[in-house]
């Protein structure tokens, strides 16, 4: 069910983006390209996917996609604060109009009582300014945490590209 959830999400992002020249990239951690792998499962995807960049470790959330170092110490991986980062990160490192990052903790090992397994983050960019960010819960297995995190991410991209649709496609 989740991956006919996620073809229906992305070709509806396609029918928003594809007519207007607009493009999109991805900065992954816990998903591990999963989203780009979803972006790029549609025939014609290169009309409007840029890239996507999986930083998996701290080192490379900060070289390839300049997260401080001292944000990810102050805040650690799984922040709203680094989501952004990230966000900021892959649309400065590409030509795409929108971004959006996930970074969080799909389990089964690696929480805490503050950030439990199936605490992920969120954030999206867009070229315009517009910015949004959510830390979420999702119960399950490292699969369903995965799964549920990569309709979140194209649902976010869907609201952040709608809200764009009033400004001038790329020429």
């Amino acid at each position: 069910m989740a991956h006919d959830e996620m073809a229906a999400l992305v070709a509806e992002l396609a029918g928003i983006l594809e007519p207007r020249g607009l493009r999109v990239a991805t900065a992954e951690s816990c998903t591990g390209g999963w989203v780009a792998k979803v972006l790029t499962d549609r025939a014609g995807s290169s009309a409007w996917f840029e890239r996507g960049l999986v930083s998996y470790s701290n080192a490379a959330k900060t070289e390839l996609l300049g997260v401080p170092g001292a944000l990810l110490e102050s805040e650690g991986a799984v922040s709203r604060a680094v989501a952004n980062a990230m966000a900021e990160g892959a649309l400065a490192r590409s030509h795409a109009d929108f971004s959006v990052a996930i970074s969080g903790i799909a389990g089964p090992a690696g929480g805490t009582p503050d950030k439990p397994v199936g605490t992920v983050c969120f954030a999206w960019a867009s070229r315009g300014g517009a910015r949004d960010s959510v830390r979420q819960h999702f119960d399950g297995d490292r699969e369903a945490v995965r799964a549920a995190s990569v309709v979140t991410a194209l649902a976010g991209l869907i609201r952040l590209a709608r809200g764009a649709e009033g400004t001038v496609a790329r020429a």
